[in-house]
């Protein structure tokens, strides 16, 4: 996936204690990961691990996240009873079914953000970032095959048998909505299951900075706006939240591209179409391909991951229509380079001025600890004007930061603003503030 060359490049930019999600989403700036989906999976294995023995075991060089002792570990419950994974090879399809249901129920009532279950390691949470294990029991591989996959339907399970890796969203109840990464790995199979809130995000509701800007983009019936952050940073809340608020100040036809769908949106003022990867349609391109000719007026697509994606969502925002997007990159600078770096040299100059004429903005948006344990968004907004898209079309994205700084009127602002606004109100620490703040001048501010 990556030459130790360059793992070790990144290690000397990010540093030798940085937290794992820092170096893979580093990898991914730098150019260096193209499979994000594989990239996620081995950086969840990779911190079950973490959670397990010293950092020097972690494969990505990072540190470890500590194990949690067994009076701060949290009790698991299924109808009741307490789960014990020491028991999963002895209960029966139904019991198990039962007892895995309860376990997801109590971890999405209890502030659970993950569940990760493993061959080869112990049954682990996180919780306002922090991994924690639910147990000393060390999954078999056939225990784990057992526990991810009772609750698939039969030709889920053939899916996964087959393809050995699997993405869909899983509801027990209107409530209790989750979205899971199936896989295998030299151990044996493994699951990560993704809490998803219980309901719809509302726009004032999540923190950002700015809002009155990000409505502004909303407002526009043609363009392109990307939401981004790295793994964990909130873009699937936020592009649900964008959709809340057009379907209810709207009345549009609008479309989602999603894999999977996490959040159901019930139409209010829009006709609102959610399609799922690999359910309803074959990629991501297929389904663009149809929503062209399906007479939208959004298509909002949950990521951007290849030059055919890519490439037909800058074209559809260029005929028309709205469209919204997210992308695993941390700043808009970074953003703006990978999606034009993904065209060949003969495409370049022609797709930089598409980008420059169709770019309506940027949300880019990281999750940071708060100082009362939750967790708050810091946040950097791009607004396009004449000034960015002349940057985009001679590709001197190095000059966007100055544009950003400078342009507060237009409601923009840099992340490391953001995050010392955050600090100012005392709502992050100042270790927090000094491990995410790049300003030399804003740094020397913190004490």
């Amino acid at each position: 996936m990556f030459s130790l060359r360059q793992a070790k490049a990144v290690q000397a930019a990010v540093g030798e204690n940085a937290e794992l999600l820092d170096f893979a989403q580093r990898l991914i700036d730098d150019g260096h990961v193209e499979d994000l989906a594989a990239l996620e999976n081995l950086a969840g294995g990779a911190m079950q691990k973490g959670a397990e023995g010293p950092p020097d075991e972690n494969p990505f060089g990072g540190a470890a996240a500590p194990a949690a002792t067994a009076a701060a570990r949290p009790t698991a419950t299924a109808g009741g009873a307490e789960l014990d994974f020491t028991a999963v090879a002895g209960l029966d399809d139904a019991d198990l079914a039962k007892a895995m249901s309860g376990l997801l129920i109590w971890c999405g009532d209890n502030g659970v953000s993950d569940l990760h279950l493993s061959a080869g390691a112990r049954p682990l949470i996180r919780r306002q970032r922090a991994l924690t294990s639910l147990s000393e029991h060390i999954l078999t591989a056939q225990e784990s095959l057992r526990l991810n996959t009772i609750l698939l339907a039969d030709h889920q399970r053939q899916i996964y048998l087959e393809r050995r890796d699997y993405d869909f969203a899983l509801a027990l109840d209107a409530s209790h909505r989750y979205r899971v990464n199936l896989m295998f790995h030299r151990e044996g199979a493994a699951g990560s299951y993704r809490m998803v809130a219980d309901k719809l995000p509302r726009l004032d509701d999540l923190g950002l900075r700015n809002v009155d800007t990000v409505r502004k983009m909303l407002s526009y019936h043609n363009g392109l706006i990307l939401v981004t952050g790295p793994v964990g940073a909130g873009k699937t809340t936020t592009l649900a939240a964008l959709v809340a608020e057009l379907n209810q100040s709207r009345q549009d036809h609008l479309i989602t591209v999603e894999d999977p769908v996490e959040i159901v949106q019930e139409a209010v003022g829009c006709n609102i179409t959610q399609r799922q990867v690999g359910e309803h349609t074959k990629s991501f391109g297929s389904a663009l391909k149809g929503a062209l000719r399906e007479d939208p007026d959004i298509i909002v697509i949950g990521e951007l991951r290849d030059l055919e994606t890519i490439e037909m969502a800058i074209s559809a925002s260029e005929t028309g229509h709205l469209v919204i997007a997210t992308m695993h990159t941390s700043d808009s600078g970074t953003t703006l380079n990978r999606l034009l770096d993904v065209f060949p040299p003969a495409q370049q100059t022609q797709i930089r001025a598409s980008v420059a004429e169709s770019l309506r903005g940027i949300v880019c948006q990281r999750l940071l600890p708060g100082s009362d344990g939750n967790l708050v968004v810091a946040c950097e907004i791009l607004v396009s004007n004449p000034a960015v898209a002349a940057l985009i079309r001679e590709g001197k994205m190095q000059g966007l930061r100055n544009i950003i700084e400078t342009g507060s009127r237009d409601g923009m602002c840099l992340m490391d603003s953001s995050i010392f606004q955050l600090y100012s109100d005392r709502r992050i620490s100042a270790e927090v503030a000094r491990q995410n703040i790049l300003s030399k001048q804003l740094l020397a501010q913190i004490n």
